[in-house]
């Protein structure tokens, strides 16, 4: 489905858009800026949906794609010849043939069914400088059936003036209860497993949905769990054992960095409160108030830091079995 009424959280993005359409003032160039799987191709595909609508002409006041007609159809099987996503040939950029091919020569042709022709530009933030100069002779004088769609999660790599000449969206973090009820009612995931999800997420409806459907981060937070609850009796041996296993979720560090933030928050949140409604792995309590009881304030703390800086270490490309041996000693010592 690609309706308003199924875009989760973004009031302020679909107020616009809908109103745009209903008094007839859509622009020429949007950029939806927001994190990587937030939610803007939906949104996108949404908009480009309901300006093609042909049941729009029987009631003018409702802007909903009504999901009936030939061009909502043809938008659904992803074949509505008036919706184009630009291809490029490189993953990682976005170049100026590409650009040129996609939008620059095509744009003079006149839409084949309907009233506007619209491009999408996914990643937007990857066109090259040349690419992005292409465009910008396009966005000086449109033609007036004409609507591209920028998706960024970087805004700061456009072009000042391509920025100026664009209505700029920028997506907001879901609200927690929102993605919650969303995860529990609409995609059945059990409430405790739910309330991790949210935590991850972030407000990022899209992660939710992917840590909610996800089996691997299931095996990444039982291995951190594991690894925080024996860390203190390792020794070295079980260092070079912890490190090399850490290594098999090399590409979801991230989340595994994160797994441990939660649970040193939790054990943080325990010890300042007592309060086990306020905590995130509620089926791990016994072990947090163990671990809780025994950490001191200054040390949690510490190791939250530790953790922090591990990710910045890994994001500057510091080497990897350093980065985690430099963590789990920090989490050894202070526990």
């Amino acid at each position: 489905m690609a309706k308003f009424c199924d875009i989760i959280g973004q009031e302020h993005i679909k107020e616009h858009l809908k109103s745009a359409i209903l008094n007839n003032r859509v622009s020429h160039a949007y950029i939806i800026n927001g994190e990587k799987d937030a939610g803007k191709e939906f949104i996108a595909d949404t908009f480009a949906m309901a300006l093609q609508c042909q049941g729009h002409r029987d009631n003018p006041n409702d802007v909903e794609p009504c999901m009936e007609c030939h061009a909502c159809k043809q938008a659904i099987t992803k074949n509505q010849p008036d919706i184009k996503e630009l291809i490029h040939e490189k993953p990682g950029t976005i170049g100026v043939e590409d650009v040129r091919k996609g939008i620059v020569s095509d744009v003079f042709i006149k839409p084949y069914s309907s009233k506007w022709k619209i491009y999408i530009v996914n990643e937007a933030e990857k066109m090259s400088l040349q690419a992005q100069n292409a465009l910008l002779k396009t966005l000086e004088e449109p033609p007036e059936y004409v609507v591209i769609l920028l998706l960024t999660s970087n805004i700061s790599a456009m072009l000042p003036t391509i920025i100026s000449r664009s209505t700029i969206l920028n997506m907001r973090p879901v609200e927690d209860k929102i993605v919650r009820k969303y995860l529990i009612e609409r995609m059945q995931v059990p409430d405790y497993k739910a309330d991790i999800c949210v935590a991850f997420a972030r407000g990022n409806i899209g992660r939710a949905k992917h840590l909610g459907m996800s089996e691997d981060f299931d095996k990444i937070k039982n291995e951190a769990l594991r690894v925080l609850k024996y860390a203190y009796q390792m020794d070295t041996d079980d260092f070079v054992n912890t490190i090399k296993e850490i290594n098999a979720y090399k590409l979801n560090i991230e989340d595994y960095l994160d797994i441990l933030l939660i649970w040193y928050r939790d054990m943080l949140m325990f010890k300042a409160t007592n309060d086990v409604d306020a905590l995130i792995f509620k089926e791990e309590i016994r072990d947090i108030i163990e671990r809780a009881g025994k950490n001191s304030y200054e040390g949690i703390e510490k190791i939250i830091e530790a953790i922090e800086k591990t990710k910045k270490r890994l994001k500057a490309n510091v080497n990897f079995d350093l980065a985690i041996e430099l963590l789990l000693l920090c989490i050894k010592e202070e526990n």
